[in-house]
Parts: C-alpha cells; structure tokens; sequence
C-alpha cells in the first residue's frame, strides 16, 4: 500500500458500519442525478456514482463529478455529526520540482495561507477559526492538500477560500509575504531537521537512495539555498504550472445538501480557468550496484541504524506481499526482529516498514540501538541481517498472514470515526487512481496474498540486494558507525543560469456579473444544534464506577480503566516507577509470553495497553465490538496476573534509563521539564518527567516494581470510562470481569509545598551548535476548575496565545518569521496549575524573540482584550462545539474530564453559559491579574556561544543550569 493509505485505509469503511447498507454500487449512467433528486447546475457532469456497501464489501458512499474547467468533485453524505470536512488536493509535491529549486511545493503550501485577493493576509485562519473550524494544510513527495473542518452551515464560506486561493492568488502575494514566509520554512527546517536529533536521516538516505536529479533525491522541505535562491517570479509560475483546478481534487463530505453544495461549487470554482494539462509521474526502476554505506554524527544519545532497499512503487502488485513481509520482519511483538534484537536488549527500538510512494517505494529496519550493550553498528548489522537468514529458514506462518489481515480490517473500520478520515480517504484515491473507489482494490490484493508471494518478494526485492545503510552516533563517537562510508555525497549539479525572467503574466478569471467575491459568504441560516453525549453509570460487582456513552456510528468498542496511582504516588529516591510498572504490564502474564499475547491481540485486531501519568495508570482497551469479550479476557490477563520476568524487568528499566539520556538531546523536552521543576520543586514527584531521572530509576528493582503493583492496583480507588455501540446491558455484561478483581484500600498522596519562584530570572542550558533556541516564560496558577476561574482564565488567554492568529504567533511567526510557531496557555489539573507561553525560535532571534514575548504580554496584562478579540474568541470557542464529540475518541475526553472531576454532563452548558456573558471588564480583570511579568521566569536552551550574551544584555538575572537543573 502506498504510504498514503497504508494510513488512510483505516479511515474507509462505512460499509462495515451501517448494517443495513452493505455491497458497493456504481452507476455512470446519464440519469444518476434523477436518481439523487437534484437539479445539476450547467457545466457540471455526473462522472460515477457508488452507493452504500452489498454484502461484505467495504465502501465509502460518494457522488464524483467533473467541472467544464477539469476540476473534480467528490462528495459524501454523513449526516451523523453537524459538520462538513473540505479537503483540496492539488496533485504536486516536491516530486514536481525541478533540480535546484527544491522545497517550493512546501513552501507554497504556506504560502497559500497568506491570503488571496479578496482574503486579507492573516484572514484564512481567523476566518475558518472564528466560524468554529480547524484547518491546515500538508505537503508530501507527491501532493499537497489543503483541509478544514467547520460546523456545516460555514460551508459555503469554505468553498469561497478554497477558490479565492485557487483561482485569485497571484496578486495578492507580495515580497514581504514572501520573504517572512521563508523565514518561517526556514525555522520549519530547522525545527524538524536541523535541530532534532536523527533529523537529517531521510534527507541523506534519499540522497543515497536515489540517482542525483531523480525527484525523490531531495526531501519534501528542500534546501535552504535553495529556498535561498527562489524570487518571487518563481514562485508564480510554479503557481500557474501546478494549481490549476484541472490538477486538483475537491472532496467534501458531512452533513452537507448535494444540490446547494453543488450549486456553491459551480459559482465558486467554475470560472476559474485550466492550467496546463500534467502527465502522470514516470517510475524508473532503482538498483543499486552494491550495498551504499553512510553516516553522521549528531547530537545524539542512541546510536541508529537504518537501512533500506529499494523496491517497487505504489500500487504495483508486489507492493501487498512486500507490505506483509515488513509486518513479518519487524512490526511489534511478534516479528523476529523483535525477538532477535529487541527482546535480548540489543536495541531500545525496533521496526520495518515497506514505504510507498508514487514512483518509488523501500523496505526499511529501523533500529535504536543500545550503547550499553552494543559498541559497534556493525555487530547489530550482523544480528539484522541473521534474522533474514532465519525469516528464509522458517518461511511464512499463517498466523503471520492472519495477523495482517486482521489489522487491515479492524483498521478499516477504527477509520470510520472522523469524516475527516473519510474524505482523505476518497481524495487520495482519485489523486493517485483516477478512482474514489479504490479501497475494494486494497482489501482484495492484501487477502489475496499467499505465503508464496511473500517468499517471492524476499528472494526478489531483499534477499543479495544491496541497500543504503546509514549510521548515526553521538558526536566524538565515529567508531560506532556500522562501516566506513562507501558512498560519498556529492556537491550537488545546480544548473548554470537558475535566474528567473522578470516578464510574467496572469489574466484574472472573469466572473460572471452579479458574483462579489469580496464579500464573505455568511453562515448558513441552521445553526448546528449540538449537545454532549447521553452518558450512564453503573458500579461492577466489586464496586467501581462505570462512567459511558454509546456511540452507534460505528462498531467499535474502547475502554479505559483508570488507576489513580501514578506519579505522585512515587518517592522521591524511586521516581518513575510507575511508568516502569505500567511498562510490565505490557509484557507477559503468568499464563503467556509477551508474544503469545500480542498475537492472539493482533489476529482479533484489538490493542491492549497500559501508561502511566501524574496521577493515574491506565489500561486502555480498543477492540471491534465482535471480539470484545475476547479482547476483555486478554486486558484482565494482563490486568491481574502480571509475569513481572526479571528479563523483561532488566530489559525495560535499560530502556527507560536510555530514555531519560536521549531526552537530554532533544532542546524542546529539556525546557519543558526544566520548567515544570522550578514550578513544583524537587520535593513533588510529578515536578519531574513520569520516567523518572538516571539515578531514581537505577534505585528500582523488580521488588519495587511488585510492591508498587500489591499496594496500589486495586479496585478500591479504579473507576472505567467506555464508548460503545453496544448499549448499557450490554456493557455491564462485557466489563463483569472486573468483579474479579479484588484488593484493599490504597494510600493517600499530598503534595509538598512549593518553591518560591526567583521571579524575572532567565534560566539557561547551553546546547550546542544548536540551531534553534527553546523559550519557556511563565509561572504557577490555577487547578482546573470547569467552570471556576481557570475555565474563564483560559478563555483570556485565547486572543493573546491559544489561537493560530492570536497575537503572540502573528507576532514572531506571520509578521517576523522567528519561528514555526508560538503559543501561550494555561494547564491544570486537581491539585496545581500554571501559566505557560513558549516557542522554538531561530538562534540568531533568540533575543528578540524574548522582548516580543515580553511586549505581548506586558500589553494584554496592561490594556486587555480588545471588542474585535472578544467576538472573535465567543464565535470561535462556541461554534467548535460542532467538533467536539464527533469520534470516540474525543467522547472518551468529555467522560474522562467528567471522572476526574466529578461534572455533570450539563457542564458544557455551563461552560457555553459563561463565554456568552463573560465581558471586556471581567476578561480585563483576569489578564491584569494573570499575566504580571513579574511573577514569572524564564527558561532558555539555546547555543551559549551564539544566543547568550545577547540575551544577557536584556537586564535579567542570569542563572547557567544543566539539562538536570543544576547551577553551573
């Protein structure tokens, strides 16, 4: 499967889910449209119509259509939820880009967002946001796609952006959007790759992987002399090449009325014109001569070893059998790379994987590996390439193609959840088949595949291919590497004259009289009604409380049983003991291996597993409905008769404190555990990081770990939230288990007091050659409260930081381009809570970006919300509710905050109740109270030989501290 939809799939079957409408019907005859009930509008045609599911086929129910203009249209009625999901694919990626100009794709995706001739710049997000919506965009080797999701009657407002952008773009982009955008790639690049630890792995593979000037030689951001390079008459007519309605894709789906939608549509989109029609990209088979050795050394506290070889391309038939021989290989508990090199403690990680692309894919094994017990890479390469010998020697299992196959089905139908799911699923078909309709396809090849195949693909593709292998070690650590580089990179060919033509030309599209694009649509006359989910509660036999919500749109069944022992329950000397005891909850049982019942998990298609937080433990339990009494036996398996192995103990404590050091690497981490410690203080356990530190889990032994599992795990402070189609009968006969479970009562935590804040002291870790600095600025403030003040605070803070267009990320991200994002907010929980704003910005703004910080704050502190803010935040926090309970996923999080804290359903109303009456003066009152400077610090990791006497200069108080937290 094409990576696309090795992640989409899951999104696809609302076949499965509706049981009165089963087996996939086409219709592409001229009378499909009589058959709908709608008049269609002039230039519009009928293309195919699939109805719902016969049988057992999985199907997505859609109507596809063609505009005069080659645009295509998708649309799916979902009328379960009062939302509608907007998704244009423009079929572009950086696989369409030239040699020498890499990185335009991505960065006209943000580009896109800076709005359009009649969408003032910075108005795309505050338009989608204040209608109650949320939008991005993204950017692949193949696509780019461009989505919100808003309460349905905001429809037509989104179809006007959507071709505002696509069709009155040009005269709206100028230098200075231009230039502050680049600086905001820039920053992207260097907080996804410069600045993060293994960050340039996929960019130097590919470069090994693939000929020089081949598409997918270079990675989705490009180069930043590249981007260096481009001028603004580039960007155009990359434009006018790539974004043209005949290269792209309009997939609408949710509550929608066809024949308006349709009418919106043609008015819209339907004078834009054509731009040049574009062939299909060519596959060139890639082979490489002999295996391609490379490697790096990084900031870094775990060596990797990656290799990959180079195999088919999307949707080719061999590409089912290569993906079944990655789940064989190195997918989870069962795979042998797993048992081979995870299990003895050779490595802290472990996978493979088959990705695909459209005209190239690879088999790749990624692997951590673990320094205390591995010296050289080469040794883990041995053991790598002995668990191929062994896959050849024991051949192909049919639990090995049960396996699999399960977890495409179950995935299908997890996918039903979010419209959002289904609409990306209809869009990548048509972008990369011609064919909505594809998902059929998929689930036919992957059943059809036969252990046969999957030996064919091994002795094809694998078996005596060479691959490109790339270490990468800790700096000073070059020993490590699995050998010698074999393979140089080269200095890259840039073409001679790269100079762009300042002639340029672009007619704008000519709307037919009557049509006022400047205009914005308004909301549609029928306000989504939206209300929390009808709830139940009932006690097992034992006596815990069930707290749930049925959930008929699809047939899956989650559960969540929570233990409130976590974190805080810890001392000081043994943290992160918690998190080591969920950790063993996830390995074997006295009756079965970790593997046996990872299997048994992976054939019903269900997922079983325990984590661990500041106050609770929780087994989370995901399951088709169908085999949930199944699943249900596995969870109290694991639940009430843990192994506890010394391996496995062994194993994961050197896991865990590899962890905690590789942490240390990573700049944004460091700062935020840095400053949850000077908020809370070394005397409370959840001030650290729920892993605990090097030296507090060296102290954990395996008697720790069942001593904290005897005295804590107990019915006795358990309570289960659940979201089921099944109805409330029925669930208490599917968690009766649970009576099972006995045990006494647990003691209390409290927490010690707090430290006083040295206020208006920055804080700084050196990390360095470090390419971009980490902010922290904030202070203590209130537990949540749903209703109480912390609910008012958090709606004060909207405008200034917890929104895309709040003043904070316009500031350092739309208007100077110092960073990839910037954002403040208020978090809280029963016992303490606090106020936090933070940003990745560049180093050499580090400085500045400190004082913009300040200056914000300062001023909303000082003068508060303005009249246009308050409207903004009551339209955009009241509308969202149309999103708010859409999935299980997100019912679970209204049951889980109505658990924690003891609400009534009604609290929403409550909530939605007091942002209608909160005013300017009280918001005024809560800011001057909230954001005074001078109950806050700082902290800062950043390199000291670039960004510290700069920011020294500002006037605070300096204190040097280490990744721990200790004064230098």
């Amino acid at each position: 499967m094409t990576s696309q939809f090795k992640t989409l799939l899951a999104s696809a079957a609302i076949g499965l889910a509706l049981a009165a409408c089963t087996g996939g019907t086409s219709d592409t005859s001229a009378d499909t449209p009589k058959a709908e009930n709608i008049n269609l509008p002039s230039g519009i045609t009928v293309v195919e119509r699939v109805g719902p599911a016969r049988g057992d086929e999985v199907v997505i129910p859609y109507t596809k259509y063609k505009l005069d203009n080659g645009l295509t249209v998708v649309l799916h009625e979902d009328k379960s939820d009062p939302l509608v999901h907007v998704d244009v694919t423009y079929h572009v990626g950086s696989g369409r880009e030239e040699v020498g100009r890499s990185g335009f794709a991505h960065f006209f995706e943000h580009m896109m967002f800076q709005g359009s001739e009649n969408v003032a710049d910075e108005e795309h997000f505050k338009i989608i946001t204040e209608a109650g919506g949320t939008l991005n965009g993204t950017t692949n080797s193949d696509r780019t796609n461009y989505f919100e999701t808003v309460p349905s009657n905001q429809l037509e407002k989104m179809l006007w952006l959507e071709a505002d952008r696509m069709g009155f773009f040009l005269d709206s982009v100028t230098q200075e959007k231009f230039e502050v955008q680049r600086e905001t790639v820039k920053n992207e690049r260097g907080q996804r790759v410069d600045n993060r630890p293994y960050g340039l792995l996929f960019e130097r593979v590919g470069e090994a992987m693939y000929p020089e000037g081949h598409p997918y030689s270079w990675s989705t951001i490009g180069y930043l002399e590249d981007l260096d390079r481009a001028n603004l008459n580039d960007l155009k007519k990359f434009f006018l090449e790539w974004y043209g309605p005949n290269n792209a894709v309009l997939t609408i789906g949710g509550d929608l009325d066809t024949e308006q939608t349709l009418e919106w549509v043609k008015t819209y989109f339907g004078t834009i014109p054509a731009g040049p029609e574009q062939a299909d990209p060519v596959y060139e088979e890639i082979t490489l001569d002999e295996d391609r050795y490379i490697s790096l050394e990084d900031n870094v506290q775990l060596p990797l070893l990656y290799m990959a070889w180079p195999t088919v391309h999307a949707n080719h038939p061999d590409e089912a059998p290569l993906d079944v021989l990655a789940n064989i290989i190195g997918q989870g508990q069962t795979s042998i790379m797993y048992k081979n090199v995870q299990k003895p403690g050779l490595t802290v990680q472990t996978s493979s994987g088959h990705g695909c692309r459209e005209i190239g894919c690879t088999f790749t094994v990624f692997t951590l590996a673990n320094p205390a017990k591995v010296q050289q890479l080469g040794d883990l390469e041995t053991e790598i390439r002995g668990a191929f010998d062994e896959f050849e020697e024991r051949g192909v299992m049919d639990d090995d193609l049960t396996r699999v196959k399960s977890s495409i089905v179950s995935g299908l139908i997890y996918g039903l959840e979010s419209v959002q799911g289904k609409v990306s699923q209809l869009a990548a078909y048509e972008t990369y088949r011609d064919n909505p309709n594809g998902i059929g396809d998929d689930i036919a090849r992957y059943e059809g595949v036969t252990k046969a195949d999957v030996m064919r693909v091994y002795n094809q593709y694998i078996k005596d291919n060479s691959a490109v292998i790339m270490s990468i070690v800790p700096k000073g650590a070059g020993a490590m590497v699995a050998k010698e580089d074999t393979w140089e990179r080269y200095e890259r060919t840039i073409p001679e004259d790269m100079s762009s033509s300042d002639d340029f030309s672009w007619t704008r599209p000519e709307d037919p009289e009557g049509l006022d694009r400047s205009q914005v649509p308004p909301a549609g006359d029928n306000n989504p009604q939206v209300k929390a989910p009808d709830t139940y509660t009932f006690a097992t036999g034992n006596g815990i409380d069930v707290l749930g919500a049925q959930n008929t749109e699809v047939p899956t069944t989650t559960i969540n049983v929570r233990i409130k022992a976590g974190q805080s329950h810890e001392s000081l000397d043994k943290l992160g003991l918690a998190s080591l005891t969920a950790g063993l909850l996830n390995e074997a049982t006295t009756e079965r291996t970790g593997e046996e019942l990872s299997n048994e998990l992976s054939k019903l298609g269900s997922s079983v597993s325990f984590s661990s937080g500041d106050t609770f433990t929780t087994m989370s339990v995901r399951s088709l409905t169908k085999n949930i009494d199944a699943t249900m036996a596995i969870a109290m398996e694991k639940l009430l008769k843990p192994a506890f192995a010394e391996a496995d103990f062994d194993r994961d404590k050197a896991n865990q404190l590899q962890g905690i050091l590789a942490n240390k690497k990573e700049a944004s981490v460091t700062a935020s555990n840095l400053f949850n410690k000077m908020m809370y203080g070394t005397d409370n356990p959840t001030a650290f990081a729920n892993t605990g530190t090097e030296e507090t889990v060296a102290n954990i032994t395996l008697e720790d770990v069942k001593a904290f599992y005897a005295t804590h795990f107990s019915p006795s402070i358990a309570s289960v939230i659940a979201v089921s189609d099944l109805d409330e009968a029925a669930m208490k006969k599917v968690l009766a288990p649970l009576s099972d479970w006995t045990g006494g009562e647990v003691p209390t935590t409290s927490m010690a007091a707090f430290p006083e804040l040295d206020t208006g002291t920055i804080y700084f870790v050196d990390k360095p050659d470090a390419a971009q600095s980490e902010i922290r600025i904030g202070k203590r403030a209130l537990p949540y409260d749903a209703t109480g003040e912390y609910f008012r605070a958090d709606i004060m803070n909207y405008p200034l930081g917890g929104a895309f267009n709040s003043r904070i990320n316009l500031n350092l991200r739309e208007d100077k381009g110092y960073t990839y994002g910037a954002r403040s907010f208020f978090s809280g929980n029963e016992k303490a809570g606090w106020y936090r704003a933070s940003a990745g910005v560049r180093a050499d703004a580090t400085s500045a970006s400190i004082v913009e910080f300040v200056n914000e704050i300062e001023s909303y502190h000082a003068d508060g919300i303005t009249a246009e803010e308050l409207a903004f935040t009551k339209s955009s926090r009241g509308q969202s509710d149309a999103r708010a309970y859409e999935t299980p996923r997100q019912k679970l999080g209204f049951l889980s905050r109505m658990a924690t804290y003891d609400l009534e359903p009604d609290f929403v109303d409550e909530q939605a109740d007091i942002l209608e009456a909160m005013t300017k003066a009280e918001i005024d009152a809560l800011a001057a109270k909230h954001l005074d400077l001078d109950e806050m610090i700082m902290v800062v990791v950043g390199d000291k030989a670039t960004v510290y006497d700069e920011i020294a200069e500002l006037g605070y108080k300096m204190v040097e501290i280490d990744a721990d937290g200790n004064p230098i």
